[in-house]
């Protein structure tokens, strides 16, 4: 009998017994390597916002006799903001649905409807920003808007920067199709666009809900 027949009859119900080592399975397969690498990536971008969090509450009440943020953020502007980037985040959804069918029509209309909202997300941010600057609170005014504008405005690049991404793989399906090494980069540019949402939430809460109730 062969060792490998041997190892075999050892592990009938594929428990492990009797497999290869894993020091000699040789290196991983590439979709491994480069989802591991991209999990780092985004943990590590989660990292550096909850430091941006963390000034931003240590900053919260240093306004230096400036306005507040009650007496700044406008809930209904920023709840138009929120709408447009979790519609962002469903039609991504529905391209990343239209990807696993291998649909590239669908795909495409999915991908243009997250960018268009994306887009429109952000128009509405720097909006609020001219405004706020234009009333005199921007970010020199205090330690708290430098720590609103840095956190907001770092997740407003992370935005400008996935939409980049996401036209950047919409050009290439159209161009390539859904080849492998293509599928992988679209699946990460999705994850990486709903973790934006997951941080925008947390932002919306802490940053908006919090601030404009401190109003009273």
């Amino acid at each position: 009998m062969s060792a490998h027949a041997a190892r075999a009859g050892s592990d009938p119900h594929k428990l492990g017994h009797g497999e290869v080592p894993v020091s000699e399975r040789g290196p991983a397969p590439k979709r491994i390597v480069v989802s591991y690498g991209f999990w780092i990536f985004l943990l590590s971008d989660f990292i550096m916002f909850a430091t941006f969090f963390a000034g931003y509450a240590v900053l919260v009440s240093a306004t230096a006799g400036g306005p507040r943020g009650a007496d700044l953020f406008e809930l209904k502007l920023v709840a138009w903001e929120t709408a447009a980037l979790l519609l962002s985040s469903f039609a991504c959804g529905m391209a990343g649905v239209a990807a696993m069918a291998r649909n590239i029509r669908w795909f495409q209309i999915g991908m243009a409807a997250t960018a268009l909202l994306g887009a429109a997300f952000l128009a509405m941010e720097l909006y609020e920003f001219a405004h706020l600057i234009g009333e005199g609170a921007g970010p020199s005014r205090s330690a708290f808007l430098s720590a609103f504008f840095a956190l907001v405005g770092c997740h407003g690049l992370h935005v400008a920067l996935g939409l980049i991404w996401l036209t950047t793989m919409m050009a290439q399906v159209w161009a390539k199709g859904f080849r492998a090494d293509i599928e992988r980069r679209v699946q990460c540019s999705m994850l990486f666009w709903h973790a934006l949402d997951i941080i925008w939430v947390a932002l919306f809460t802490v940053v908006y809900l919090l601030g404009a109730g401190a109003a009273a």
